[in-house]
């Protein structure tokens, strides 16, 4: 088990119900919880079949260099970056988005 966070913007409230089964909702789309590799995996099938045209983003511990990893669904100006073997995030110009 281990810490688990998903933060979410402009997803159905059916997926909001969702997440609110398996974590807890600390501000408005955010959540938080301790679970398994198991349960993770069910939430981010969840989350890539109900959010629409929202954005996710999860992040969980592990035990690599950084002691976190993470993964993101749909568009965002934030976007992870490979770099040396480090998930790093960049920022894409504002225009590429309202594309």
């Amino acid at each position: 088990m281990g810490m688990l966070v998903v933060v979410t913007e402009n997803v159905p409230p059916r997926l909001r119900g969702r997440l609110a089964v398996w974590l807890l909702e600390i501000r408005a789309g955010v959540y938080i919880g301790d679970v398994g590799r198991k349960i993770r995996e069910m939430i981010w099938e969840q989350v890539t079949v109900l959010a629409d045209d929202g954005n996710v983003v999860m992040a969980w511990a592990t035990n690599t260099e950084s002691g976190y990893e993470f993964q993101t669904f749909g568009d965002n100006r934030r976007v992870p970056v490979d770099y040396d073997g480090l998930r790093l995030v960049s920022f894409l110009p504002l225009k590429e988005i309202t594309e």
